[in-house]
């Protein structure tokens, strides 16, 4: 069975996946680029144009940031990481914060309590949006990725969601040395979290930490 997985998940020393306040001009809220700026300057996000340009950086950061796109079908993502809470028009028909050609190239589950037809971009990204829990996206996610594995996108809540229903194989969080002190946490709930999986950290000359979880045989779980 395909695997289910989370990259390039980056939070704070205090735990936040975003910030507080997002909207059209501050996609991660208060937070700014402030997370993911240990991974702009990489190789696999230049190539993808989302930070300037070159050849980008080939360290450790690389090696953590490259694999985000291996063997995945599908990404499952949550409904403000496609669009903003507020700042759209009434009516306005929101494209996603990519532009025409996401850099995903795959489809993609969005999650929503307010589904919309299907959108198809180009490069071979097509946006589904459904109003289904953690088990019936994942479902739906399966039948589209094939015999390829599942990205969980994010946001923090919707990882948390899916690491609370424990459906998590692979997680890879960069723990950014930045203190943000309110917004969307990703850890609430879910103590005990590392006795289902095998924690291993990698530190970089960034100053990030590259955790990574694999999840342990299910009768491995230690209580």
């Amino acid at each position: 069975m395909s695997r289910v997985r989370v990259h390039n998940f980056s939070v704070s020393l205090d735990g936040f996946g975003t910030g507080e306040g997002q909207s059209l001009d501050a996609p991660f809220g208060h937070a700014g680029s402030r997370l993911m700026e240990w991974a702009f300057p990489t190789r696999t996000f230049t190539r993808m144009g989302l930070h300037g340009g070159g050849e980008g950086s080939t360290g450790v950061d690389e090696v953590f940031a490259s694999r985000w796109a291996d063997g995945i079908g599908v990404e499952i993502m949550g409904r403000n990481k496609f669009e903003p809470r507020r700042g759209l028009a009434d009516g306005e028909e929101w494209r996603g914060w990519w532009g025409e050609d996401p850099p995903f190239h795959t489809p993609v589950v969005v999650l929503t309590h307010r589904p919309r037809p299907t959108l198809e971009m180009a490069g071979g990204t097509t946006f589904h949006f459904v109003d289904a829990g953690p088990a019936e996206a994942l479902e739906l996610a399966r039948d589209l990725a094939g015999d390829l594995d599942v990205r969980i996108g994010g946001g923090a809540s919707t990882v948390r969601q899916f690491l609370a229903a424990d459906l998590v194989d692979e997680m890879h969080v960069a723990l950014v040395p930045v203190v943000l002190g309110r917004g969307e946490r990703l850890w609430d709930g879910l103590e005990g979290l590392e006795q289902r999986f095998e924690v291993e950290a990698t530190p970089s000359p960034s100053g990030v930490v590259h955790l990574t979880f694999s999840r342990r045989p299910r009768g491995d779980d230690q209580s």
